[in-house]
């Protein structure tokens, strides 16, 4: 692994690549359309701004050659690539697993390879989409998974596809991708181009001396296809495919180009081609409402979105976020939103929203919109929160920051030998060395132990003690000596654990192929958070290298240059979805997943408390700004109330996602299947943003379902982490629990009494947690009841 420490300057991806298809497709749009929408003016406030200049630190060797190839990745050797993206299946593995963008899916049949029966053999790019009556459920009331079955509603390809097609991707952006089939090299070699970009509301590819065919997957294949009907210069028709299900064909030749609408010929019962030569776009929609749907998409076809770009602001309380399209073509975009977008959208854009609805495979309904742009807007953004706990009145709002809680000089006398005794067990015990997600954890526990003794304890010489044992461990990852060094990926652009090289995708929790991150150095940077707050010397310490270092983490996994050189924009957050993707550069048939909201939550407050702390108030609202976003979202997906509509009633019941993914939820956890494992890793780490994440009202019904009635006295640490989470709901009788290991009846009571099982085990808090801390976070909750 050859080093270097100078990266060229950014330069624009090569041309030809996109250039000639886009030129191409521009001379099919009609050249008028209705207009719907207003210009979009850039906020001079926008907080999407750089966090620090690109540099690769000194102490962290590049590594040009990563174990997992840039397969057809074309003209973006010197773009970041978005590991963690939605669209990542396009260059994994086999490069033949769907892209989800809500509401359609998008998969290379690639001839057939390993497909299931039913599925039509082809090389071209299928386009599903499914129904609630299609949902697939694993066993159990409430069910222990759904899943959505793999369908090929439509496929766009073209007879020239066969054996010799590769598939590639260039323009590779935050939220769009190009995706290229084509068969040859030259520049007339027979291609067609799909830009795709998450709520698109039509699949649209751009044909290059290329013979359009369009297919339909299922046993008997199309059901029914209407005769031409000229609209401009393009040809629509209606379409019913395998499913019987209505869809809308707009076929739009460029200019010169010859076509009419009897061109459409059916060869076959699944398969209908156009004429040999063919330039311009085929789009296709699902139009679920006949002529009211019809209507909609007449007035936006011959137009397709290229592009998302996202912009920002936050003043005091209120945070605003919007994504600016770039289209191809003059009509309106129409665009389909989440139910979380729905909720938030700006009121101004109401009138925009039309009838249209489509459902899409764990995000609930999507709901179509007309808009170039569409902002959403955060009322209630988290300011007031800090390093100790804020009741959930009081952490959002625009009052006066609140004082910290006063603790009376009982429980301080109580506290005090706890937090010494885990003061010093921590200080005895090895940091984790072999993993950064597990030496994470300890040091931040390590932190807010010391946070408490210098701020709630008042003990300086014990909290300095135990400030220079922090700052002494931290400074050995700082300078990269740990056993598994972080590297610098020139490949990928990214910071990795050098873990699997050896130790292949699994070592470190998958860090090397980019699972993670934000959960493995979102702990560092919190950790980095409370060492600058008690010791504002140590951020400026040897030119600001603490600094640059804890920057290096943050931009690896939450980068806001939208161009930056050195890693790529927001790689871990979804600011489409509203949260944030856990695994990295794994082929998935299910898609993309997270199982850890609440470590998801903590990594968005880590940036927020640092940026508070080294004065970069950009950055500190963008950790706001996201901490509101994923309390809307997780309400949406993750957490399920009786409320909830966005997942099948079927599986609701169970309360909680799991593990989500693109396609299905899952009951359970990468590591174990009990409730308290599926539950508890949501939960932790109870901290200051779990008061905003986790609404009262869902945390009661979830603690009733599964852990009322003794349900919580499980073994080992995940005992303390319920116990902690019951605290948001009942905070008497989990400060009971922390104070003396008694026992609580029922659980959430209202009272906090128990039937005083007594006696503390230190084996019920979990190796990420302390005794002290979940003290404080209890009476911080109202513990001591009204004293």
């Amino acid at each position: 692994m050859g080093q270097h420490h100078s990266h060229p300057k950014p330069t624009s991806p090569k041309s030809g690549s996109t250039g000639t298809w886009k030129t191409t497709a521009l001379s099919s749009f009609r050249p008028t359309a209705p207009s719907k929408t207003t210009a979009f003016a850039m906020p001079t406030d926008n907080i999407f701004v750089p966090i620090q200049e690109d540099n690769i630190l000194s102490q962290i060797p590049i590594s040009h050659q990563h174990p997992v190839p840039r397969t057809g990745i074309e003209d973006d050797d010197l773009r970041t690539l978005h590991t963690n993206s939605f669209y990542a299946n396009a260059f994994l593995g086999e490069q033949n697993q769907p892209i989800w963008t809500h509401p359609y899916y998008l998969w290379w049949g690639k001839g057939g390879k390993r497909a299931p029966d039913g599925i039509l053999a082809t090389w071209g790019m299928c386009v599903g989409h499914g129904e609630t009556a299609d949902v697939i459920y694993g066993p159990g009331d409430p069910a222990a998974w759904f899943s959505n079955p793999r369908k090929q509603s439509l496929i766009l390809g073209a007879r020239e596809l066969d054996a010799q097609t590769i598939l590639t991707t260039d323009t590779h952006l935050p939220f769009s991708v190009n995706i290229n089939l084509k068969r040859g090299t030259t520049a007339d070699s027979p291609k067609m181009t799909i830009p795709v970009v998450q709520g698109m509301s039509f699949v649209t590819a751009g044909y290059r001396n290329a013979s359009p065919m369009i297919q339909t997957g299922g046993k008997n294949g199309f059901k029914d296809i209407s005769a031409p009907i000229m609209i401009g210069r393009s040809f629509k028709y209606r379409i019913k495919d395998c499913d019987s299900r209505d869809w809308l064909l707009y076929v739009n030749p460029a200019a010169g180009v010859a076509y009419d609408g009897t061109m459409l010929t059916r060869i076959d019962p699944h398969t209908f081609i156009l004429p040999s030569g063919f330039r311009g776009t085929i789009q296709i929609a699902k139009s679920p409402l006949g002529a009211e749907t019809e209507v909609l998409y007449d007035q936006a076809y011959g137009t397709f979105v290229a592009e998302a770009q996202l912009f920002a602001t936050a003043t005091e309380a209120k945070g605003t976020y919007t994504f600016n399209y770039t289209k191809i073509g003059p009509a309106p975009l129409l665009m389909f939103a989440l139910p979380h977008h729905i909720q938030s959208l700006d009121p101004d854009l109401k009138p925009n929203i039309t009838k249209l609805q489509l459902q899409t495979t764990t995000k609930g309904i999507a709901t179509a919109i007309w808009g170039d742009h569409l902002t959403f807007v955060e009322p209630s953004l988290p300011i007031n929160m800090s390093f100790t706990p804020t009741p959930p009145a009081t952490s959002s709002t625009t009052s006066p920051t609140p004082k910290a809680p006063r603790y009376p000089s009982d429980f301080l006398a109580l506290l005090a030998p706890i937090a010494e005794r885990d003061l010093r067990r921590c200080m005895a015990e090895e940091i984790p060395q072999e993993s950064m997600y597990y030496a994470g954890k300890v040091l931040s526990k390590l932190a807010t132990i010391t946070y408490i003794i210098h701020e709630i304890l008042s003990n300086t010489p014990l909290a300095t003690l135990g400030l220079r044992f922090l700052q002494t461990a931290l400074d050995k990852f700082i300078q990269n000596k740990q056993p598994h060094p972080l590297y610098y990926d020139d490949s990928w652009k990214g910071c990795i654990s050098n873990a699997g090289f050896t130790g292949g995708p699994g070592a470190d929790f998958g860090n090397t192929w980019y699972n993670d991150h934000h959960f493995h150095y979102g702990y560092f940077v919190y950790t980095a958070a409370v060492v600058g707050l008690l010791d504002p010397e140590w951020v400026r310490k040897g030119d600001g290298g603490n600094r640059q270092w804890v920057n290096m983490l943050v931009k690896d996994y939450s980068e806001s240059e939208y161009k930056g050189r050195d890693y790529p924009f927001q790689r871990s957050f979804d600011w489409w979805c509203g949260h944030s993707w856990a695994k990295g550069l794994l082929e998935s048939a299910d898609g993309k997943d997270q199982e850890s909201t609440g470590e998801d939550g903590f990594s968005a407050f880590a940036i927020k408390m640092w940026g508070k702390v080294i004065g970069d108030a950009n950055m500190e609202k963008r950790g706001n700004l996201q901490l509101a976003v994923q309390a809307r979202s997780f309400n949406a997906y993750f957490y399920l109330a009786s409320t909830n509509i966005n997942q099948p009633a079927r599986y609701a019941g169970n309360k909680i996602a799991g593990i989500l993914f693109e396609n299905k939820v899952d009951y359970a956890t990468y590591f174990g299947a009990l409730p308290h494992l599926i539950h508890g890793i949501h939960m932790l780490p109870p901290s200051p943003p779990s008061t905003l994440l986790r609404p009262r009202p869902w945390v009661q019904e979830e603690w009733s379902a599964h852990f009322s009635n003794d349900r919580w006295k499980v073994e080992g640490g995940w005992r303390g982490i319920l116990m902690a989470n019951l605290a948001l709901v009942d905070a008497k009788a989990s400060f009971k629990f922390f104070r003396d290991g008694a026992a609580v009846e029922e659980g959430a009571d209202g009272d906090g009494d128990g039937d005083g099982e007594g006696g503390w085990d230190e084996r019920w808090v979990d190796g990420g947690g302390s005794r002290t801390w979940y003290l404080v976070w209890a009476v911080g909750l109202g513990g001591l009841g009204g004293r």
